[in-house]
């Protein structure tokens, strides 16, 4: 008797711990991937609220990923690295994606945030490469005007890119801030900015270098898509990729290691190394082939560090071209190689996904599975 009794608890214990489990796995479910749940939750909700989860969402594409909570955290990431900062990408994010509403452009790419990621990207490169200092309130101003104007461009590429079947990405980014350096100029007055080095301008004493800060220097370039350049910020930001998608996470880290190592063969600067400037594009390069814009597979996987190698490349050699007068390459290189790679014709062609279905990378793969699963039960069904 006593024992029936001490089973029937060992099993009743075993039950609740497997529910716990699988209460605690739903929920960590719900916080991954694309978080499409909370779309429909603020529909109907206050306009600030669901402004809040657009911006949120903004933030978060800037490394590629589409999940609220990422968002949250890498703005949590930009307040730990700085306060002035974290307020001009806010300032960006909130102008571009308000400018969208107020011209009407399409919902579903505003509710996506895909019109707030590039004016934060121009307003957090305006302050890194002002010499007016932090807290500078004027700089406000042009950051408003830059991520506004983002938007007209965007809107005008996509009709463009729309025929390709291709994404718009960061283009307006990546033209606005180097009209924006090339209006202004290193002796402006009242918009002031440092100029670029080259990261092949070697000094005195550059070829010896620290191994652990090399080493360093890889996180630090999944960091350096944000303009970050502490170590813990830079962590917190690869968290956040990480809660969105694994495979994203694995893939940044790898393009930033492979960015380095491209670095590393064409002797840049070391201080391009350590801060992380030489992984970024990288990382940029092989998360948007390794599994974001194409199903993954082993020869995606391949493609993605062929990609990260061209990206790092491109970045050296138009840093090189663009420092001659002060300016710098930002993520021209793995918009470029990016929109390249996706023009594939061939084999590899086939695991390309059209931009309208992109979802996290493992979603992407599900969707795939299921897709070919029901591809071969049609086939046996005919053949029957």
């Amino acid at each position: 008797m006593w024992m029936e009794t001490n089973s029937k608890t060992e099993e009743e214990t075993s039950r609740s711990r497997a529910t716990t489990a699988q209460c605690v796995l739903n929920g960590l479910r719900l916080c991954t991937g694309d978080m499409e749940h909370m779309d429909k939750y603020m529909q109907g909700r206050f306009f600030v609220l669901q402004l809040v989860l657009w911006g949120l969402r903004g933030v978060s594409r800037v490394i590629l990923a589409n999940n609220p909570l990422s968002g949250a955290l890498i703005m949590a990431a930009l307040c730990w690295e700085s306060r002035w900062q974290a307020l001009l990408g806010t300032v960006g994010v909130l102008a571009s994606t308000i400018t969208a509403v107020i011209m009407g452009q399409d919902s579903a790419e505003v509710s996506g945030g895909h019109h707030g990621f590039n004016g934060m990207l121009v307003s957090l490169l305006m302050g890194v490469f002002s010499s007016a200092g932090d807290w500078y309130w004027w700089l406000l101003l042009p950051a408003c005007l830059g991520s506004a104007t983002c938007v007209f461009l965007y809107s005008g590429l996509s009709s463009v890119f729309h025929h390709w079947d291709l994404p718009v990405s960061v283009f307006p980014f990546n033209t606005i801030i180097l009209l924006y350096l090339l209006c202004t100029g290193s002796d402006n007055p009242y918009f002031p900015h440092l100029p670029a080095i080259p990261p092949g301008a070697l000094g005195p004493n550059d070829t010896k270098l620290i191994a652990v800060e090399v080493i360093r220097g890889i996180p630090l370039g999944v960091g350096q898509i944000y303009a970050c350049v502490a170590l813990g910020p830079c962590l917190l930001i690869l968290g956040a990729v990480l809660l969105y998608s694994p495979l994203l996470a694995v893939h940044a880290l790898l393009g930033s290691a492979v960015g380095t190592l491209a670095g590393l063969s064409m002797a840049v600067k070391p201080d391009f190394l350590y801060s992380g400037l030489s992984g970024f594009n990288g990382s940029l390069g092989c998360m948007a082939v390794g599994g974001l814009f194409f199903t993954f597979s082993w020869r995606i996987h391949l493609l993605a560090i062929a990609n990260a190698f061209l990206s790092a490349y491109a970045d050296i050699a138009l840093g090189n071209l663009l420092g001659t007068v002060g300016l710098p390459a930002c993520s021209w290189a793995a918009t470029l190689t990016t929109t390249l790679m996706m023009l594939l014709t061939g084999s590899l062609a086939a695991y390309r996904i059209p931009v309208s279905q992109v979802m996290a990378p493992e979603d992407n793969l599900r969707s795939r599975s299921q897709w070919e699963a029901g591809n071969t039960a049609e086939r046996e069904s005919t053949d029957v």
